[in-house]
Parts: structure tokens; sequence; C-alpha cells
């Protein structure tokens, strides 16, 4: 895996925690398109790779299927994983910190800059890209 993109998957897993801990959100709503957007994830390969960072003890049979078709990038569950982990303490820290207006304030801009990208500035890409699927050979 290359640095650069070690770097940017350590940013979203920042990213993922800190807002966790902050306001509650993350996974689908912050990591599975951080991942299509910055590092050119399919959906699938996204929403797999999401379900493995975070749902492995209540999701294993979801994230199980995923992995099964090769929508599951392991490296990048592990270091996601890590980065949402410390983000997650440090984003708590700050939202314990602030007033209970002002983290509803955040999680409302949250949400509504992302309903905006979505609706008005998400662009098709045809085909289904992906980084880079998993094959059986690969995983065994």
């Amino acid at each position: 895996m290359e640095m650069h993109v070690i770097l940017i998957l350590v940013l979203i897993g920042l990213a993922a925690g800190m807002l966790a801990g902050m306001v509650g959100v993350g996974g689908g709503i912050i990591l599975v398109p951080a991942l299509v957007y910055f590092l050119g994830f399919s959906q699938k390969m996204a929403q797999g790779t999401s379900l493995g960072i975070l749902l492995l003890p209540v999701g294993i049979l979801a994230a199980s299927q995923f992995y099964k078709q090769g929508y599951i990038d392991v490296r990048a569950v592990g270091v996601v994983a890590l980065a949402f982990l410390i983000g997650g303490y440090f984003g708590s820290k700050i939202a314990l910190s602030l007033p209970n207006q002002t983290v509803k304030k955040i999680f409302a801009l949250l949400m509504l800059l992302i309903s905006i990208k979505m609706l008005f500035f998400d662009k098709s890409i045809p085909g289904e890209a992906t980084l880079h699927k998993v094959t059986k050979e690969e995983r065994d």
C-alpha cells in the first residue's frame, strides 16, 4: 500500500472517529463517502470496507458476504480502524467539553453539507470503478 493512500486512510479514520466521538456518526455517513471520493473505492467496496471497520462484532455475516465477493480491503480496514479508535477518543473529549447546543449544530451542519453534496454535486462514474477488487487467491 502506498504511503499517500495510508495517509488518506489515517485521515479518514481520524475524521470519522472524531465525528463519532463528537456527534455519534462516522460509519456509513463519513467512511463510505470518504472512501469513494478520496480513494476511488466503488460503492460496494466502500460499504464492505466500512462494514469491516465498524461492524465485525455485530455485522460479521454481512461483512463476510462482502469479503467473499472481494469487496473488503483488509489493509484499509486495519489502518482506518486504528485511526478511528484514536479519533473517537479525541472527538468524544471535544464533544464533552462543548455545550449540547453546539454539538447539535455541528451534527446538523454535517448532515446538511453531506445532503447538499449528494443531491447536487455527486458525479456518476461510468462503470464500477474500484481501487482494487481483492481476488480469492489474494485473500488466501
